[in-house]
Order: C-alpha cells, then sequence, then structure tokens
C-alpha cells in the first residue's frame, strides 16, 4: 500500500541511524568534550506507529492523548509519526507490520490478529463472567493476564513484540439494526459485524457474521451486504455515519464487555532504547488510559444524546431475554475453547480472578440506577 509517512524534520533520526550515530558520537565525546550530548538531545527518536482506525474516528484522539503524554515526558527525545490505519498497511496488518519491523509500534485491539489464533481475543473480547473492562484490565497487570500474554504472542506464535493493554472500555452496545430486536428468535439469520470470538457467539446464535474493520462497516450496510453491526461506542458510530443506515441502537450486551486498546512494540526496537524511554513508552500507556477514559466519558455520552435527539434514533436497553441467550452462547463456546491447554488455563485464571475480584465489586457497589432514578426520574425508561 502507498506509504504515507510524513519526512521527518531535518533534525529527526530512525531509530538504526540514531543507534549508529550514538556510538559514534560516544567516541567523539571520550576526545572533545561534551558537545555530543547537546547534540543528541535534539535529535529526536522517531517512532513510526500506526492505528487501525481512520483518521476522523474519535479512537485517533485517543491515540493523540497516548503520542502528547510520551513526547512531553520524554521532553521531545521521542517523536511518534503517528499514522491513520491503511498508511502503511490494513488495520487488521498490524501485528504483522510490528513483528516484520515495518512499524516500530501500532494501536490496535488482540482482537484484530484473532485470526493468527482464538486465543487473542481472551485479552479483551472473551467470555464475560461478571467482570468488567476494568476488572478484566486489572487481570491483565496484576492476575497473570500479562503473562499469558506474552506466553501466546512469543513462544506460541514467536511474535517479535511486546504488547501492553489500556483504555478498559466500557461494555460494547449490541449495535444498530434496521427493525427493532426483542427475542433470540428475532436475530435468526441476520447478517451481522462483529470481530473476534463475539462472531463465533453471534453464529451460536443464529447469525452469520462479517468481520470487518471500522471504516467498512457503513459502506457495507449501504451495499445490503450486512443488516446489522456493531463496534464500538456512540461518537465512533455517529462519525462512521451509522444513523444514515440504521434506526433502531442497542447498548448493552455480554459480546465484548472487556476490551482494551493495545500497544504493540517490535521488540528489537524497544529492547534497544534506553531505559528511561522504554519506561515512558510503557506507562504512557497508563497515563493515556486515564486521560482516553475522561475523554471517553465526555464524548460518548454526548454524542449518544445527539444520536437520540438530533438523528432520531431510538436508543435500547438489549432485552434480558438476548442477553440471557448471550451468556447461554458463551457456555458452549467456553467448551469448545477448554478443548485447547492455552485457553483452558487463561479461562481459569479469568474464573478465578473474576469470583474474587468480582464479588467485591458487586457486594460493594451502591446501586447507582436507583441514585439516578432518584435524582433524575424517568430519565432511564427508554
Amino acid at each position: 500500500m502507498t506509504d504515507n509517512k510524513k519526512a521527518p524534520d531535518s533534525g529527526a533520526v530512525t531509530r538504526r541511524s540514531f543507534l549508529g550515530k550514538g556510538a559514534l558520537m560516544g567516541g567523539a565525546a571520550a576526545t572533545g568534550g561534551l558537545a555530543a550530548p547537546a547534540v543528541l538531545a535534539q535529535s529526536p527518536l522517531v517512532v513510526r506507529m500506526q492505528t487501525s482506525w481512520p483518521s476522523s474516528d474519535i479512537w485517533m484522539d485517543f491515540a493523540r492523548e497516548y503520542t502528547t503524554r510520551v513526547e512531553e515526558m520524554s521532553n521531545g527525545r521521542l517523536q511518534i509519526d503517528l499514522l491513520p490505519a491503511g498508511s502503511v498497511v490494513a488495520a487488521f496488518q498490524v501485528m504483522d507490520a510490528v513483528h516484520d519491523g515495518v512499524l516500530d509500534a501500532a494501536h490496535s485491539v488482540p482482537v484484530y490478529w484473532y485470526g493468527k489464533n482464538k486465543n487473542a481475543s481472551m485479552f479483551g473480547t472473551g467470555p464475560v463472567f461478571g467482570g468488567s473492562a476494568t476488572t478484566m484490565l486489572s487481570w491483565f497487570y496484576q492476575g497473570g493476564g500479562i503473562d499469558f500474554y506474552r506466553e501466546l504472542t512469543q513462544d506460541v506464535l514467536g511474535l517479535n513484540v511486546y504488547g501492553f493493554m489500556g483504555f478498559p472500555m466500557f461494555a460494547q452496545p449490541f449495535g444498530w439494526f434496521k427493525e427493532e430486536v426483542n427475542t433470540p428468535e428475532d436475530l435468526q439469520g441476520f447478517r451481522y459485524r462483529t470481530v473476534g470470538l463475539a462472531a463465533d457467539l453471534m453464529q451460536e446464535m443464529g447469525m452469520s457474521v462479517a468481520q470487518l474493520p471500522g471504516g467498512e462497516i457503513v459502506p457495507a450496510m449501504e451495499r445490503g451486504v450486512i443488516d446489522a453491526f456493531e463496534f464500538n461506542n456512540p461518537s465512533s458510530d455517529l462519525r462512521f455515519g451509522a444513523p444514515d443506515v440504521a434506526q433502531n441502537y442497542y447498548l448493552s450486551s455480554y459480546h465484548q464487555a472487556s476490551e482494551s486498546f493495545e500497544f504493540l512494540f517490535n521488540k528489537d526496537f524497544f529492547d534497544d532504547l534506553d531505559p528511561d524511554l522504554q519506561a515512558i513508552l510503557k506507562y504512557g500507556v497508563e497515563a493515556a488510559s486515564t486521560s482516553n477514559t475522561a475523554l471517553a466519558m465526555d464524548n460518548y455520552s454526548a454524542d449518544l444524546e445527539r444520536i437520540r435527539d438530533e438523528f432520531g434514533v431510538t436508543v435500547h436497553r438489549t432485552s434480558e431475554e438476548i442477553l440471557a441467550a448471550q451468556l447461554e452462547a458463551w457456555d458452549s463456546l467456553i467448551d469448545e475453547l477448554e478443548q485447547d491447554d492455552l485457553s483452558k488455563r487463561i479461562l481459569d485464571s479469568q474464573r478465578a480472578w473474576v469470583e474474587r475480584v468480582s464479588y467485591y465489586e458487586l457486594m460493594n457497589s451502591p446501586d447507582y440506577a436507583l441514585a439516578y432514578e432518584h435524582f433524575f426520574p424517568g430519565k432511564l425508561a427508554l
């Protein structure tokens, strides 16, 4: 595909030339005093990072929050050349590009490389045992998830990458439908867009599934390739033009209830960095995770109101019948998944984490809907 990477300014250098020049400058510094560090301080290392999102999507805004923080925390020593999907490779191909070193980094989701191994979906679009996205992001960092991720990517698949997770996404809407759907029977035969194990789930429920990147969804609806779809959130859906192709929007679903962004880095690239720059790239994910959550809260809620009030879309909560059918479909998929040793170990780990952590979360949480109804009576009756 066409390489749309912007040429760095004259003071910028690539990682490899930076490292080579660093060795030469080190020799110069030994004989020529302290001039070399002053030169290097003005020569940022350019990190080529592509996302899996169109340039217009709000998730590019989320990625920019990460790049801004990294560049500021590194005092300009790191400069991220952030590219939208298709600039170098297609949205679903960023993992291969990072592995091959075509890209230094990527901003994506694990489910986009689900075709390599279904366990990719366990890190964001897996079975729902009762934990939220925050619960499962915590499992990744404190419950052993990051070790399973390394085992899958490096040991099983031999991928030359590191990956970190950030931004616990709110449970994703069931999606956009031309007519109302109230029971599992209403879904039979639908051609539906989703990704990862959610595709297996919907097929279990009687739908046929097309796995498409975000930028292809609405054109596929317009051409009649699909009848219904989900992507992720009200802001992305509005920017894609979803209200132009469907007028029933269903919130609440178990098909993708615990996803997070995946920040990918080529392993050789990352290992070559100074430890402080490695730390900035790694912990910048945590900083962006917080800022992404705040930005999402603001935009998703405002855009949901616009979808309802300006575009006349009927906003529903998915029926309990459909939600119960989703859980039953997950039961069937879990039985199949557990035939694989790695899948079973991941699922056992997640179940144990959710059983303990969500017991605390659910027992401790007051009924926020009760409080909301008290102060804003009738608003939730959609």
